[in-house]
């Protein structure tokens, strides 16, 4: 599904435009453009955050120089037109956050145009944002805007092939902590954009009872009651590895059962000695060609660390028009 393009004049001076919010105390304390900070907030990302991230990128980038390249084979007040192209088909995701690094670096006034949405699906050769701005300027952003598009874009992307697999199901993919340091509420918003459902963010969103809980417990239902009388008001998910771990932890409330490392078989058996009164999700040694027979046992979730830590980039390139 492709959506009509949008023209969106964006901002001079590093995308601070007028009625910026940048210091005044009201709206969103952030030097990108207003307009784009909502659209950022609508996704579900901090516009902040998203900021500090291109910020970074761009800083390790230049280094604290310069692009010496751009400086020396363009002149200075050249501008151009941009286009953000995919080389490959797949789900795109992270359009706005190029925006972002590309708003960061122009200093001078710049317009784009956005002929797709994060999460729909482009072919290649499909064009995904236009920006035209200072010829240096794109250059010089290029590549740390690239990173991260085709970084999450490729997310979305293995994403979307699971999602497909489990449609009809009843059961979802879902994300892990298995995330790159600093790019986990990035990754994760990718994984929504690929039709994935996010695990916890961080480790105080809600508790999740493993081996290593379990030996310091002294037991599976001991660890989970000492988790319910510390922080009753939150969910609480529990690790198993064997049938016979399941109704111990039935008994004492769990919300949420992990079945790790289990067959098929067994999947099917736990499913049946739950009977609904729990949540269930698979997890471990789960592949895309075993997703679909795993989801017909009955389970609610698989979850899949791969997604985020090992998912393959989207080719994207930036091309400047002719």
């Amino acid at each position: 599904m492709t959506h009509s393009h949008e023209e969106l004049p964006l901002a001079d001076q590093g995308g601070c435009g007028d009625g910026c919010a940048c210091g005044d105390g009201e709206g969103y304390e952030t030097g990108l453009d207003p307009q784009l900070a909502e659209l950022l907030e609508q996704a579900g990302l901090d516009p902040i955050e998203v900021e500090d991230i291109a910020t970074l990128a761009l800083a390790e980038d230049l280094a604290g120089g310069e692009d010496v390249t751009s400086v020396a084979t363009v002149p200075a007040d050249a501008v151009a037109t941009a286009d953000f192209t995919a080389r490959q088909a797949g789900v795109v995701a992270g359009l706005r956050i190029a925006e972002a690094v590309v708003s960061l670096v122009c200093e001078e006034e710049f317009e784009v145009e956005r002929h797709v949405e994060d999460g729909d699906l482009v072919e290649a050769g499909q064009v995904l944002l236009s920006v035209r701005s200072r010829t240096r300027d794109l250059l010089t952003a290029e590549r740390s805007a690239l990173n991260l598009l085709c970084h999450l874009s490729g997310i979305a992307t293995a994403t979307r092939a699971w999602a497909d697999a489990l449609e009809g199901t009843g059961a979802v993919v879902r994300d892990t902590r298995k995330t790159t340091p600093g790019l986990r509420a990035l990754e994760k918003f990718a994984v929504r954009c690929g039709g994935g459902v996010n695990h916890r963010m961080a480790l105080s969103d809600a508790a999740l009872v493993k081996d290593n809980h379990v030996v310091a417990a002294g037991g599976v239902a001991e660890a989970f009651r000492a988790v319910r009388a510390a922080y009753p008001e939150l969910p609480v998910e529990v690790e198993v590895d064997a049938l016979e771990q399941i109704p111990p932890v039935l008994d004492a409330g769990a919300d949420l059962i992990l079945l790790d490392n289990f067959t098929v078989e067994q999947l099917k058996e736990a499913v049946a000695l739950v009977a609904g009164r729990a949540k269930l999700e698979a997890s471990g040694g789960l592949t895309l060609a075993s997703a679909r027979e795993v989801a017909q046992t009955g389970v609610d979730y698989l979850a899949v660390g791969a997604l985020t830590h090992s998912s393959p980039i989207l080719d994207i390139g930036l091309d400047l028009r002719a």
